[in-house]
């Protein structure tokens, strides 16, 4: 498997092979799924908490006596019936987060990888590098015909770089180790470095 390695400004860099194990597998669907829904529930902070009975500050005494009254008998008044009192089966504090085996995600990722180069949306950039202007980003990227990507770098993304795509919507960067399917999926294009492509063939090769 061949792939066209361009420039920022769209010229032919070289070529590079890929390996079919990564890049062209056919993509489980499920396996994306199930690890997107991981990825969303890490995220979550499940801060949601409402106050129980025993939050609840209120008397301990009872609130009206046993008989004669002809209400159902209670015992004090912050017991769920009663205005004021606590929820039952309310939430609690809690995390969100599931377990999910290494092998499922690391599917999940090649999975994506070789959807995006089996719809020609997987870009191969020699680097990643730009003077620190969106305007001249956006020139190259208009050469690229990109509207809607994702840039994925080497351990750490060049500095002026990181400052000329923080100003253009839908495009987003990310040095290798922060690579995710969920990122991936968000946008269009995604475009990897060679240094991010050797991360790639190491971590699920």
């Amino acid at each position: 498997m061949k792939a066209e390695i361009k420039t920022i400004d769209n010229k032919k860099s070289g070529e590079v092979s890929l390996n079919k194990n990564i890049f062209g597998i056919k993509p489980r669907e499920d396996i994306v799924n199930r690890v997107v829904k991981w990825q969303l529930a890490k995220r979550r902070v499940g801060s949601h908490k409402v106050k129980g009975r025993s939050d609840v500050i209120k008397s301990g005494s009872k609130i009206f006596r046993q008989k004669g009254t002809g209400r159902a008998r209670a015992s004090n008044g912050a017991v769920s019936q009663f205005r004021g009192g606590g929820v039952v089966h309310g939430p609690v504090l809690r995390s969100h987060s599931h377990n999910l085996p290494k092998k499922v995600r690391n599917l999940g990722l090649k999975s994506v990888l070789s959807s995006k180069f089996a719809n020609g949306n997987l870009v191969i950039i020699d680097d990643l590098k730009s003077s620190p202007k969106t305007s001249d980003l956006k020139k190259s990227l208009k050469k690229l015909g990109i509207t809607n990507a994702i840039f994925v770098g080497g351990e750490k993304i060049e500095k002026n770089f990181n400052l000329a795509v923080s100003n253009i919507p839908l495009i987003d960067v990310l040095p290798q180790q922060g690579a995710n399917v969920y990122d991936f999926l968000k946008r269009e294009i995604l475009i990897i470095s060679k240094d991010a492509l050797k991360y790639f063939e190491k971590r699920l090769g």
